[in-house]
């Protein structure tokens, strides 16, 4: 079992910029623990990301985030941790899902969510394109566009309540059928959102994954240019957080400082892990900011040893 200064769990946005900045201290053994999944792997086109007006993908931001990383000596492990404990004081072991032990000094946790998205046929193919998650990250791209919002209940009203900010033509299609309000009901009415209680049989699109319109199981057709879902139930990655004696909010997030991103003794988290908005630009700023609090650490390690 090789031990490490810094084992990084997550190999997603806010992983990646964390890993680039670790390494570029040339000073730290640095493991990228990563099973391959996480948001970024699902959205095709950032558009709020500087220095790509035209876009770029997730998967193409994570092959030059290793690319970068990888160039400083950082090293990558395809696996999913699944335990963490504290060995020593000053020592935290990982177990991946291939039975692997990993120990180290320090562990950023960049684990993410996970979007609870429907086996609805056609959607998968449309996210990231022209099918979006974030109001925040593309509420710019419907913007006085016919778009068809998919979710499920009180999530998907208040997501509507959103997007009508950006475009008059919007109908809300709760898919799963599931309670709202009488008060949400009447804000969706008098705010110009247009509802409908379906079950959606299939996302129709184009070739390039451009969504056309969506058919309801009872054989309606509803017309479409963009697409937005908010199906609520996302889940929350915490679980190694919290056995590493993290503070786990109400809500399945991670309480962390937010000067250093610290939430542990030893450990950092990065990314929609935590408490605060969503969004890759967000991601990449706590990466770099946990990373440059976790060299400091590391710092105070090594002279406490009497190494520098």
């Amino acid at each position: 079992m090789r031990e490490f200064d810094c084992i990084i769990v997550g190999g997603g946005i806010a992983g990646l910029q964390a890993a680039i900045q670790l390494g570029r201290y040339s000073a730290h053994q640095v493991l990228v623990v990563d099973a391959g999944e996480g948001r970024s792997t699902l959205c095709r086109t950032y558009h709020n990301i500087l220095g790509y007006p035209d876009g770029v993908s997730g998967k193409e931001l994570r092959a030059i985030g290793r690319m970068q990383a990888e160039q400083t000596g950082v090293l990558f492990e395809k696996d999913r941790i699944v335990e963490a404990m504290r060995v020593h004081e000053d020592k935290i072991r990982l177990k991946g899902s291939s039975g692997t032990l990993y120990q180290a000094k320090t562990v950023l946790l960049a684990t993410g969510l996970s979007d609870r998205i429907p086996d609805i046929p056609g959607l998968k193919s449309t996210l990231g394109r022209t099918v979006y998650v974030c109001p925040d990250c593309d509420g710019y791209e419907i913007q006085g566009k016919q778009t068809i919002l998919l979710g499920a209940g009180e999530a998907g009203a208040n997501m509507a309540m959103t997007l009508i900010e950006r475009t008059n033509d919007l109908l809300y299609i709760n898919h799963e059928q599931t309670a709202i309000s009488a008060n949400l009901h009447r804000q969706m009415k008098q705010a110009g959102v247009r509802y409908l209680e379906a079950a959606v049989q299939e996302v129709q699109q184009m070739e390039d994954g451009h969504i056309t319109g969506v058919l309801t199981e009872d054989g309606q057709i509803f017309e479409s240019e963009r697409g937005f879902i908010a199906f609520g139930g996302n889940r929350v990655h915490y679980e190694l957080a919290e056995q590493l004696g993290a503070v786990i909010a109400d809500n399945k997030h991670v309480e962390a400082n937010p000067r250093s991103m610290q939430a542990a003794p030893h450990v950092w988290i990065a990314g929609d892990l935590g408490l605060h908005a969503e969004q890759a630009t967000v991601a990449m700023g706590e990466g770099a900011i946990a990373a440059i609090w976790i060299h400091k650490a590391l710092q105070k390690i090594a002279k406490s040893n009497g190494i520098l």
